[in-house]
């Protein structure tokens, strides 16, 4: 535990003296939140699935956010390995599992902090939360989203020494996750072809269930978004240990 801790408590530290990049962070979910969210408000109807155009938004680009800051958290393990950091770290008589997870946590950390500086701006829009259980919900749904896709960006990195290449590799993953989530459309509109391609996203779920503590509607059950995204956490774990212990050195 002292091992994933400190670990977890440096890629914090990292990422909260990095004010630029949690400035640059807000850009797009921002530019999606305001753009979208007000343009389209008084033209698209989506009764029934969480009130006007921008209370259904809020939820899939609070998920947005926490996709890519995690997601994106495997550039570390590069950058670490590129500096000589992670060498130190794989040498020293602890499991690597131990490092791997120590790793995921911070990263989810950092995309929990990204998902609530947005939610916290959407209240200055007019997001309006129910209760306080609804908020618990809705952090515990960005918590797994956060480790699922942080492990799911390490497992790949692993595997990688380019940084370049990691960040096109992961810009060509995450648009088509995120755009087929119904972060921005209701499920029930999309042609069943598209429907079905939706239910396979993991994201789909994270975005439901925070939509669900957010605005205590879900176009999925609650349960079935929870018993998918733990499981999908789980699966990135294990894969990304599994890619992480066979990292060269």
């Amino acid at each position: 535990m002292d091992v994933i801790y400190t670990i977890w408590l440096r890629n914090l530290k990292r990422y909260l003296r990095s004010r630029s990049r949690i400035v640059g962070s807000l850009g797009m979910p921002l530019f999606f939140l305001i753009i979208l969210g007000f343009g389209l408000n008084s033209v698209v109807n989506i009764s029934g699935v969480g009130g006007n155009y921008v209370d259904f938004l809020v939820p899939g680009i609070v998920a947005m956010s926490v996709l890519f800051t995690s997601i994106f958290s495997g550039v570390q393990v590069i950058w670490d390995k590129q500096f000589g950091f992670l060498k130190e770290t794989l040498v020293a008589p602890v499991s690597r599992t131990e490092i791997m997870l120590g790793q995921t946590f911070g990263g989810a950390t950092t995309a929990i902090i990204q998902g609530t500086i947005i939610l916290v701006l959407s209240l200055f829009i007019g997001l309006e939360i129910p209760d306080i259980a609804g908020l618990f919900i809705a952090f515990g749904f960005m918590a797994l989203v956060g480790i699922g896709f942080t492990s799911l960006g390490i497992a790949i990195a692993s595997r990688m020494e380019d940084m370049n290449g990691f960040q096109l590799i992961m810009s060509f993953i995450i648009f088509p996750i995120f755009g087929l989530s119904g972060a921005m459309f209701p499920i029930e509109s999309l042609p069943p072809a598209f429907k079905t391609l939706t239910l396979f996203d993991p994201l789909t779920y994270g975005v439901e269930g925070i939509r669900y503590g957010l605005n205590g509607v879900s176009q999925i059950n609650p349960l079935v978004c929870l018993a998918v995204l733990l499981g999908f956490s789980g699966a990135m774990i294990i894969l990304g240990a599994f890619l992480f212990r066979k990292t060269k050195i």
